[in-house]
């Protein structure tokens, strides 16, 4: 999945989309700024800087750099890696456990490392609408902190998407500017309809 990203110019929303979109538009409107323009991305809810110096092509190759294809898109590396089997996606990292889980992991069939990827698959299944669900909610509350920490009921509305009260959530921030407000629900709920 490709990482998004959104530019907020005060209350107003310029643009949304991938890394370099994003850059180029703001790169024109902060040519001639009115106010400050802040870089988002969706997925945290958390600010980030682009480098805009230098021309489009100099731009979007540092973004290049900064905000790297989604691993389904990147090209396998042309240098042997070492442990690990590269094509498959698959990287040696150090796991650290007691004796008594290596002797556990060990007796299973296919070894340790089948063992584990088992067991991270089945823990994904199990909790994954709640990591998703509280990912968002952490996005939200990370943009609206920047964007609205100063608007009237913020406290009343951080309380109410804590605790998933999607109604009362909706009713404090109905007041606030258009683009924030919106972005924020988009943020916290667009993957629950």
């Amino acid at each position: 999945m490709q990482r998004t990203f959104t530019a907020f110019q005060g209350p107003r929303r310029l643009v949304s989309g991938p890394a370099g979109e994003v850059a180029l538009v703001v790169k024109r409107v902060a040519q001639r700024p009115n106010e400050a323009i802040v870089i988002f991305e969706d997925a945290t809810g958390r600010s980030i800087d682009f480098d805009l110096r230098g021309g489009d092509r100099e731009v979007l190759a540092r973004l290049a750099k900064l905000v790297p294809p989604p691993v389904e898109e990147s090209t396998p590396p042309s240098e042997p890696r070492g442990r690990g089997r590269p094509k498959l996606g698959v990287v040696a990292r150090e796991v650290t456990l007691l004796p008594r889980h290596w002797e556990w992991l060990g007796a299973q069939p296919g070894g340790a490392s089948v063992a584990l990827r088992k067991l991270v698959d089945e823990a994904r299944r199990a909790s994954g609408d709640k990591d998703r669900e509280r990912q968002a909610r952490d996005a939200a509350y990370h943009f609206m902190s920047t964007m609205a920490g100063n608007l009237p009921r913020f406290e009343e509305a951080s309380r109410a998407l804590f605790a998933d009260d999607r109604r009362r959530f909706t009713a404090m921030i109905a007041d606030w500017p258009a683009d924030i407000r919106d972005h924020i629900v988009k943020l916290a709920y667009s993957d629950r309809a």
